[in-house]
Order: C-alpha cells, then sequence, then structure tokens
C-alpha cells in the first residue's frame, strides 16, 4: 500500500509514514493538508498526497513528555494488549470495559482489554464474575515504546 510522508507544521520535518488512507482521513478530520501531491490524481475532492503537513495536532510522545503521563486511547489498548482477546486469546478488534461504565466504571487503561466481538458481546454489561468469564491478562499503563506510533518507514 503507499506510504505517505507525515511533515510536522511548517513542513521541515518528516515525523513519520501512514497509509494512503489514513492521510486521507487526516485530511478528512482537517488535522493535515496536502504538502505535495501526486500530479493529476484525486480520491474523492482531494488530491492523492505524497506527502501531508499537520495543522493541529496532538502527538502522544508531546503530551507522555509534558505530563509524565500516556493518554489513553482505544488502538493504544489494541496495541498493548498485541490485539489479543483478554478472555479466550483469540485475535481482538473491539475494547472492553472490565467494571462496565454502567456500573460506575472507568475508560482508563486499567479498566479496559482488548477483546473479540463474541466475549465482548457475552459479557455484556456485566463484570467478567457475572459473566461467568475470566480475565487473561492484568490490564496496565503501557509505556509510550509499547504503544507509540512507529515513526520509521516500513519496508
Amino acid at each position: 500500500m503507499t506510504q505517505v510522508a507525515i511533515l510536522n507544521a511548517g513542513g521541515q520535518q518528516v515525523l513519520g509514514f501512514v497509509t494512503l488512507r489514513h492521510a486521507i482521513g487526516m485530511l478528512y478530520r482537517q488535522v493535515a493538508r496536502v504538502h505535495e501531491a501526486v500530479p493529476g490524481e484525486t480520491f474523492g475532492p482531494y488530491p492523492v498526497p505524497r506527502s501531508v503537513e499537520l495543522v493541529r495536532y496532538l502527538y502522544t510522545k508531546w503530551i507522555y513528555e509534558a505530563t509524565g503521563k500516556l493518554p489513553y486511547s482505544r488502538e493504544g489498548v489494541l496495541r498493548r494488549d498485541r490485539r489479543l482477546c483478554g478472555y479466550c486469546g483469540r485475535s481482538a478488534d473491539t475494547v472492553d470495559h472490565i467494571l462496565p461504565r454502567s456500573k460506575g466504571g472507568k475508560t482508563s487503561w486499567v479498566n479496559c482489554v482488548a477483546a473479540c466481538w463474541p466475549c465482548n458481546n457475552r459479557k455484556a454489561d456485566n463484570t467478567p464474575t457475572q459473566a461467568g468469564m475470566v480475565l487473561l491478562v492484568k490490564p496496565r499503563v503501557p509505556t509510550l515504546q509499547e504503544i507509540g506510533p512507529s515513526l520509521r518507514r516500513r519496508k
């Protein structure tokens, strides 16, 4: 798949690379603008980018360095848990609140775990004990290195 360079605001430094689909999403969300485009090619209303320049973007590393705390994210939970279900060990594509929000559970690193759709659906609005399920992992706050986006070009 085509890789698109991500440049800092101002366009002087390459921060990393993302897929074309991700770059188009950034354009749609207006967190980036096209820096360099493929001549004559468009993707819907957007020129196909070779590189995009950040307009406004909270980069996780900056937040971490400024506060010493890693902000929670759904993608971060999936990366931390290596996209494996915390209940059965199969491939996970959703995130489950161990203590459901309806029962006072917070959205945090230690209350969320990656889960496959069948397990998440089975557990529903219950605790693992109430659902008769065993949690195979102990949720924790990950390190930046575990979940931070790779800034190197993938080959």
